[in-house]
């Protein structure tokens, strides 16, 4: 692991690939003959010319002049999508900026141009600027603070002093984990609200879904209580029977509540971070330890944390409560309330929870995609999820579609995602705020992170 630390130290810090990155965001780059999805419209711009330029978009078109320093990159049977966000991302919440960087480029590497992390440490402020003036090279990082949660606000006071640190400490958002009473919910809520800032993640169980739309989620991620919210008598019923996201507890859930409930997630503007491939990966009867083994995705893992994966595996599957005909049919569930909330305005965003249980950075974040399609989405409404969605959460009218004056954040695939969503995975390169990553840069970075 250490040897890997210092190979991408290189790689980021002296090699000609970082030299690479700095020249390219000071000259023209022109991409040639490719196909263009700017996802303002369920379209393809084909066989275009794009010119980019300080890290902008400046112009789309069939001929379009460019100096002769420019560089060109072929397009041709290519396809240039916007860059995808990750909306519940985790960095390494350590002292270790190294450790950060390797997540930072597993994320680049796969086109994610854009990361929330949703478990904050000091030092990801110190991340963030170190991104945002070039000195690292990663995805936009935006960062929560560290949990709100039962052990770290056991009281309405402390939660409340917490979420003004946070705030003065300069945190894009406060992370809600489960432990949370009313009371200390209700304090941390009232406060963030009152000094501006924004609080998303889980729903404590002694607090539920309706109180937490009411206190205006920024987003509930996970779409945590939306099951129990769905159980009738779960007063009566302690957190341990329900499970993890009411895993446990789903085959009672009365679907007639699914209107109501999308009712008041859109009139409170409650996004939603569904994490589904959770669901499909962790929780699913169908998919091992075994499995995860054979994807080549998990060489970039740790084997003792594979390792750690396996185990909660093993163990949920353990669980006297665990059956696997409910467990397909909560993940059926879970399919349904993400199909529901597009079907009816409720805003979606592209997000995995990587690295999290057989969720490689990056890598999981394509399987998110895939994952959203099957709960019924088209692959352009789950492509939005990543994109466009995201730009408008952050309200940032320069991101999320390739336009003249768009901010530069684009990835080159081989395969059109408008038909198959898979084809996402296909990374020819990627480019950050007009910097520009070839797949030999990817494919070389890549191999120094294998464990």
């Amino acid at each position: 692991m250490k040897n890997s630390f210092l190979l991408l130290f290189a790689l980021f810090s002296i090699s000609a690939f970082g030299q690479q990155l700095i020249d390219s965001h000071q000259r023209e780059i022109v991409f040639t003959s490719v196909n263009v999805v700017p996802m303002d419209s369920e379209k393809i711009i084909t066989n275009s010319m794009v010119l980019v330029k300080d890290g902008k978009v400046i112009a789309i078109g069939k001929k379009l002049k460019y100096g002769k320093n420019a560089l060109v990159i072929d397009g041709k049977g290519k396809y240039l999508i916007p860059g995808l966000a990750e909306m519940h991302a985790h960095v390494p919440p350590n002292e270790n900026i190294e450790s950060h960087k390797e997540v930072l480029f597993l994320f680049a590497a796969n086109g994610i141009t854009t990361i929330r992390g949703m478990l904050g440490h000091p030092k990801h402020l110190e991340l963030r600027s170190m991104i945002n003036s070039g000195e690292v090279f990663g995805p936009r990082f935006y960062t929560t603070g560290p949990s709100f949660n039962g052990l770290s606000v056991k009281t309405a006071e402390r939660g409340a002093s917490m979420v003004r640190e946070q705030k003065a400490a300069g945190y894009d958002y406060l992370k809600l984990h489960p432990g949370l009473t009313k009371e200390t919910f209700a304090a941390v809520s009232a406060t963030a609200k009152k000094v501006g800032i924004p609080f998303a993640g889980h729903v404590s169980f002694g607090v539920g879904v309706w109180r937490a739309i009411d206190a205006g989620y920024s987003s509930i991620d996970h779409m945590d209580g939306f099951v129990e919210a769905m159980v009738p008598g779960i007063e009566s019923m302690v957190e341990q029977q329900t499970g993890l996201f009411g895993m446990f507890v789903a085959d009672k859930a009365d679907v007639s509540v699914i209107p109501a409930l999308m009712k008041d997630l859109k009139a409170k503007n409650i996004w939603v971070v569904p994490t589904q491939s959770l669901a499909d990966r962790w929780f699913a009867a169908n998919y091992t330890g075994d499995d995860f083994l054979k994807d080549p995705d998990s060489k970039y893992m740790d084997k003792k944390i594979v390792s750690q994966w396996i185990d909660t595996k093993t163990n949920l599957m353990a669980n006297a409560q665990y059956d696997a005909t409910k467990i397909e049919a909560f993940i059926k569930l879970r399919r349904k309330l993400i199909y529901e909330c597009q079907q009816n305005g409720v805003g979606l965003l592209l997000g995995c929870d990587a690295p999290q249980i057989f969720n490689v950075p990056g890598f999981s974040t394509h399987n998110e995609l895939k994952y959203l399609v099957d709960a019924g989405l088209t692959p352009y409404q789950a492509l939005r999820t990543g994109t466009v969605n995201v730009a408008k959460y952050l309200n940032l009218s320069e991101a999320g579609t390739i336009k003249p004056g768009a901010v530069a954040d684009l990835v080159l695939i081989n395969g059109n995602p408008l038909t198959d969503i898979t084809n996402t995975k296909k990374v020819e390169g990627v480019m950050v705020r007009g910097k520009w990553l070839s797949k030999s840069e990817i494919e070389a970075g890549l191999k120094k992170l294998e464990k």
